[in-house]
C-alpha cells in the first residue's frame, strides 16, 4: 500500500470509527443539568482546552445536545500524581464538582526515563492515586477514571511496557471503587496497531494529541458517560466547523 492509500484508508476509518462508534447500547449520558466538570491532569488536558481539544469537544457536545454542564480545565503541564494531589482541593474539590474526570500517569512514567528521573514509582502512584480518588468520593463528587494514553506511538517502547503496570492498577482501582473507567490505552492501542511507518496517528509528537487524537479521547469520554451514538452524531458536524475555522 502506498502512501496516499494509506492516508486514505486511515481517513475512511476515522470516519467510520465517529460515525459508529463501538458498544452501541446507552444507558443515558451521566450528566445532569447544572452538573460541573473539573477535568484533572497534565498537559494532555491543558491543550484539550484549546478549540480543538477533547476538554472543549466536550463540551461543545453537552451544549449541542442541550445538557446545561459547566466545565473547569484543570490541566497542568508536567504533572504527575503527587502534583495533582497536592493541588487536589484548591485546584477541584473547592468548586464543588459533581464529577471530576482524572487524566493522569504518563509524565509519572515518562519522567522516569528523563534524565532527572523525576517520575513517581508504581507503588507511590498507587497510593496517590487511591488518595485522590477517595478525597474526591468523599466529597461528594463522582469520578470518571481516565487511563494513560501510551507513551510514543510504538507499542513496545519501554516506556509503554512500564506503563502497562500503572494502568492496570487503575482499571482495578476503578472496579473497586466503582468508577466510571474510560479505557483510552486500550483504544488507542487498538489505533496504533494500524501504523505502517513512522508518521504519527493519534499525537503530534508521540504523546500529546493531534486533532485525531483529541477527537478519539473526546468520543471516548463522552461513551463511557453513557451518550447516545445518535447525541454523539448530533456533535460531529460542529466539531468539524471548529476545524474548518482554524
Amino acid at each position: 500500500m502506498n502512501k496516499t492509500m494509506h492516508w486514505i484508508s486511515l481517513f475512511v476509518a476515522t470516519i467510520v470509527y465517529m460515525a459508529n462508534p463501538p458498544d452501541s447500547v446507552s444507558q443515558g449520558f451521566q450528566l445532569k443539568d447544572g452538573d460541573l466538570m473539573v477535568f484533572l491532569g497534565d498537559s494532555i488536558t491543558e491543550a484539550g482546552g484549546q478549540p480543538e481539544g477533547y476538554v472543549s469537544l466536550f463540551k461543545l457536545f453537552c451544549d449541542i445536545n442541550g445538557y446545561e454542564v459547566q466545565v473547569i480545565n484543570a490541566g497542568i503541564s508536567g504533572h504527575k500524581s503527587n502534583d495533582m494531589l497536592a493541588r487536589l482541593q484548591k485546584d477541584v474539590l473547592d468548586h464543588k464538582p459533581a464529577w471530576v474526570s482524572v487524566c493522569c500517569g504518563v509524565n509519572d512514567v515518562w519522567h522516569q526515563f528523563l534524565p532527572n528521573h523525576t517520575g513517581v514509582p508504581l507503588e507511590d502512584y498507587q497510593k496517590n492515586m487511591t488518595e485522590l480518588v477517595d478525597r474526591c468520593l468523599q466529597a461528594g463528587a463522582k469520578v470518571l477514571l481516565l487511563t494513560a494514553t501510551p507513551i510514543f506511538e510504538k507499542l513496545d517502547s519501554p516506556e509503554n511496557q512500564k506503563l502497562r503496570a500503572y494502568n492496570e492498577f487503575l482499571r482495578r482501582l476503578a472496579s473497586e471503587r466503582n468508577l466510571v473507567l474510560c479505557d483510552l490505552n486500550k483504544i488507542m492501542e487498538e489505533w496504533y496497531k494500524q501504523k505502517r511507518n513512522d508518521e504519527n496517528l493519534l499525537t503530534t509528537d508521540g504523546v500529546h494529541m493531534n486533532l485525531r487524537g483529541n477527537r478519539v479521547m473526546a468520543s471516548e469520554i463522552i461513551r463511557a458517560l453513557g451518550a447516545s451514538p445518535r447525541e454523539l452524531n448530533d456533535a460531529k458536524p460542529r466539531w468539524e466547523l471548529v476545524n474548518n475555522m482554524e
